[in-house]
């Protein structure tokens, strides 16, 4: 991959962030076309080990559009989910890649512009350091 483009996997889940990165793309917004979009019910599912394989795999980074308090599933799925990002950056620790490869957001049904925006912003996080890593 250039060292001025990242592969990012998104973790998005099917009612919450869905419409909203779905909206991104109907509003023909930009964000980069190296971004792979996974849906799942509840971002509290996401498992750690999932999280390594796709940084292990080739992508760059991995973001987690989390269900925030609108969760459908769990009254404290931000808490599980926060659980779930804590234990993932301990795990790509552990296999030596840098904790910042993951982050998380609430990404609600019209958080289109904020999709974007973390994407844009994420992107520049991983290409400082594939820079910093091929130094």
């Amino acid at each position: 991959m250039p060292r001025d483009k990242a592969r990012i996997l998104v973790f998005s889940t099917n009612n919450i962030s869905d419409p909203g990165i779905d909206l991104a793309g109907g509003a023909h917004m930009s964000y980069p076309p190296e971004v792979m979009v996974v849906n799942v019910p509840c971002s509290s599912g996401i498992r750690p080990s999932w999280v390594l394989h796709a940084i292990e795999a080739g992508f760059d980074g991995v973001f987690i559009a989390a269900d925030g308090t609108d969760c459908a599933y769990l009254s404290d799925c931000t808490l599980r989910t926060g659980e779930v990002v804590a234990m993932s950056q301990e795990l790509l620790r552990e296999h030596g890649h840098n904790a910042k490869r993951l982050k998380m957001a609430a990404i609600c049904s019209v958080c289109a512009e904020s999709f974007v925006g973390h994407m844009e912003a994420f992107t520049k996080v991983l290409i400082g350091l594939n820079e910093a890593a091929a130094a």
